[in-house]
């Protein structure tokens, strides 16, 4: 049944480039603190280039387990993967680079269609586009990311049994779809982007997210937990604000009933978690913690 629902959700996402081998170029190799940056350009959709940041730290030897990093929306389209290195007014400091590389974990971040140095295009012109191409815009970043994990898979300095994915907002929505659909993801850690699509539109709250996580018909046939009950059995920890407008309450509570009633179905009830936080949109020092705490547990 799983297998059947990825291959609906994979229908839904629109028409996807072929699967081909990936590629890789490496610009520049930089010395941080502690850790390492490859700048990259991967080969990995047919269509443009996709600029990453690789860092691993200073002191590794051997293969590293490796963190994917998704990075938020925020209209920061400047950003993109550069919030790895230097992080946003709405995460905490230290940054997930110098934070993730110091407990030796490895992270890979990579610029999204019309963010960092793949803006040029606004975001509704991009959704638009593809559209009335027979794309969706989500589909499309999905895609990026589970071939991007097909790059990292290739490196011979990392764990490729061994890879996790964190985001905040757009990027904690992108975590855990690309963990329910690649099932390489072997923990999964969202914050802030608990979005049931049914209950915005029952709220009225559609307009609080962007175009690109609009997916045609997606709403005849998943919930926002029927895509995440795909991660089940494996470790999911969501981390979201009580007071956090963009994720209505009555969504949270409705997918944090019905994941936590599977996982404990499924004997997994240890590997499922949401924890609340007394906060808006933005990650806080107890959601730092929890994240790491559950990593450090799980991957």
């Amino acid at each position: 049944m799983s297998n059947e629902k990825r291959e609906l959700l994979f229908r839904l996402l629109g028409d996807l480039p072929d699967w081909k081998d990936t590629g890789a170029e490496t610009l520049r190799i930089e010395e941080k603190e502690g850790y390492m940056i490859e700048t990259l350009l991967l080969d990995i959709n047919g269509l443009e280039k996709v600029p990453a940041y690789f860092v691993k730290p200073k002191a590794a030897k051997g293969r590293c387990p490796v963190i994917f990093f998704q990075h938020s929306h925020g209209g920061q389209y400047d950003r993109g993967k550069s919030e790895l290195l230097e992080g946003a007014d709405y995460l905490k400091a230290p940054s997930f680079a110098r934070e993730l590389t110091s407990l030796g974990y490895a992270v890979l971040a990579i610029d999204h269609w019309g963010f960092g140095d793949r803006r040029g295009k606004t975001e509704s012109e991009i959704f638009k586009e593809m559209l009335l191409t027979g794309r969706v815009m989500w589909g499309m970043m999905i895609y990026d990311s589970i071939r991007a994990i097909d790059y990292v898979q290739s490196r011979p300095d990392i764990q490729p049994d061994r890879i996790g994915t964190i985001g905040m907002s757009m990027g904690g929505l992108m975590a855990w779809w690309t963990a329910a659909l690649d099932e390489r993801i072997k923990a999964c850690v969202d914050l802030c982007s608990q979005v049931d699509h049914h209950v915005l539109i029952e709220t009225q709250n559609l307009d609080r997210h962007g175009f690109y996580y609009y997916v045609p018909a997606l709403a005849k046939h998943f919930s926002a937990s029927d895509i995440q009950s795909l991660i089940a059995p494996r470790p999911h920890l969501s981390l979201v604000g009580i007071h956090d407008r963009l994720t209505p309450v009555e969504g949270v509570n409705k997918i944090e009933i019905e994941l936590t009633a599977l996982y404990a179905e499924k004997g997994a009830s240890d590997r499922y978690r949401m924890v609340r936080s007394a906060s808006g949109h933005f990650e806080t020092a107890m959601m730092r913690h929890e994240a790491l705490r559950f990593l450090k547990k799980w991957l």
